[in-house]
């Protein structure tokens, strides 16, 4: 496995919660790094990453002000940092490359938010 999210579970809504990735050191050398999700029954979405070559930052519109991207480089590790919670960020949440590749999916971390 080359990336591995972590730090789901279930939290009420208003909630925070933080995500880890953890992954292989040539991935985040070569590789700006996002978060995605997949709610039941919808496609799989950008929430939030890195752009190539330096350290800003994009958002989805719909976690905006809530959620936070942030890294440790010699960790190998990026995180997300979900604040104010809402049932709709219920989902099963993924860490890939931005723009994603195929081959770095990994099983993802549920986050499930209860009203």
């Amino acid at each position: 496995v080359q990336l591995q999210a972590s730090g789901g579970g279930t939290v009420e809504a208003g909630g925070s919660l933080r995500l880890d990735c953890v992954g292989s050191g040539d991935i985040f050398s070569n590789n700006a790094m996002g978060w995605y999700r997949q709610a039941p029954g919808k496609q799989r979405e950008f929430v939030a990453g890195f752009t190539s070559g330096g350290g800003i930052t994009n958002y989805a519109d719909s976690v905006k002000g809530r959620f936070t991207i942030s890294r440790v480089n010699a960790k190998n590790t990026v995180y997300l940092r979900m604040d104010s919670l809402k049932p709709e960020d219920t989902a099963v949440y993924y860490c890939n490359s931005n723009p994603p590749r195929v081959r770095y999916w990994g099983k993802g971390t549920l986050v499930t938010v209860s009203s």
